[in-house]
């Protein structure tokens, strides 16, 4: 693979296979605890969570949400992560439907007997 596209797929997290973008993400969450020149052990504390949870988390391995976002905030990176999910409303109809959809607990999907 050309290394120019190489480092967009890396950049854009243009992938197909969710273990490439979590190997992307756990990567760029240690380079970040390193810049700022943090141990796991002091991330760990600063976030009120075990060093295990960093190192899973580092490796890729499953950790709560919570662990992720908490280490979101010690790292200054909420922001990015209050980002995920945002809703996109581009126009009036975009927001009367979101606006609709909380009261939506289920989406039905469209019959075929039509």
């Amino acid at each position: 693979m050309n290394i120019f596209l190489l480092i967009h797929k890396i950049m854009d997290l243009e992938f197909t296979k969710p273990g490439e973008v979590v190997k992307v993400l756990c990567e760029r969450l240690r380079k970040e605890r390193l810049s700022q020149r943090m141990t796991q052990a002091d991330l760990a504390a600063r976030a009120g969570i075990g060093v295990n949870t960093v190192s899973n988390l580092e490796a890729g391995r499953n950790v709560t949400f919570e662990s992720l976002v908490r280490l979101a905030m010690v790292l200054g990176r909420l922001q990015e992560l209050e980002g995920l999910f945002k809703p996109k409303l581009d126009s009036l109809d975009d927001i009367l439907r979101y606006e609709n959809s909380v009261n939506r607990y289920r989406i039905k999907k469209p019959s075929n007997n039509a």
